[in-house]
């Protein structure tokens, strides 16, 4: 099973599509084993082959498998009502992410804005978990040694990177406050704001991000735009 999640997320990132010793030899595996997995995957439409090159990619049967994900009382569907809100009553794009496990955030819904910026994501984007605002929630709340950090930090693709150090000023600020801001760091122009949501665990498990022009975010705004987050976050939270 794991092999065949390998594969599956290889493949995410793949375009257009990977032959088999390609797959075999970035994952580690065995090519006739990793041929036989490839052939259960397309059986279940979760893997398609092109005749012409034989290089595999992925196909419809994901599509079938995200909706699930997206539909019934998933996160994405609950938290869909309130971006639509904040999106329109403050004009921004807004979405709700999900942290994952293998230091990655996943958009899961979006509410776009009607302001003259688009800004490169989708439903399904894929970003390091340390980026952006929801990233220094994520580095707020973890359990990280500066060296790991520093590590994960530096790897990240910024428009314009602040220094570690005020970086981890910024970090310290968001556990403080709850939630957090990148001003033009990750996106030049942009200003992302973001705030958490815990499980009943306690831990981090998504967060509510609103992106709008720097230029018509001034502290005031910015401060309105927290107050609503915080309402659809309370009422994420009572609909658990």
């Amino acid at each position: 099973m794991s092999r065949s999640i390998a594969i599956l997320r290889l493949l995410g990132e793949a375009r257009p599509g990977l032959g088999v010793k390609a797959i075999a030899d970035r994952l580690g595996l065995v090519p006739s084993t990793c041929l036989h997995i490839l052939r259960v995957l397309v059986e279940e439409n979760l893997v398609q082959i092109e005749p012409a090159t034989k290089r595999y990619s992925l196909a419809a049967g994901m599509i079938s498998l995200a909706r699930s994900v997206l539909d019934g009382g998933s996160f994405a569907s609950r938290v869909q009502p309130g971006l639509d809100r904040l999106a329109t009553a403050h004009g921004v794009t807004a979405m709700g992410v999900e942290v994952t496990s293998h230091h990655s955030v996943i958009v899961l819904a979006l509410s776009k804005s009607n302001q003259p910026f688009r800004l490169h994501t989708d439903v399904g984007s894929q970003f390091s978990s340390l980026v952006s605002a929801t990233g220094r929630l994520v580095a707020a709340q973890g359990d990280y040694t500066d060296a790991k950090l520093k590590k994960i930090f530096s790897a990240i693709q910024w428009d314009d990177a602040p220094t570690f150090a005020r970086w981890k000023d910024e970090v310290k600020l968001a556990r403080e406050q709850q939630w957090a801001l990148d001003r033009d760091h990750f996106v030049r122009g942009l200003s992302v704001v973001a705030l958490p949501c815990f499980g009943s665990a306690g831990q981090l498990t998504h967060t509510i991000v609103a992106v709008g022009l720097s230029s018509l975010m001034d502290s005031g705004t910015v401060g309105k735009l927290v107050h609503d987050m915080r309402l659809e976050v309370k009422a994420l939270s009572g609909g658990q």
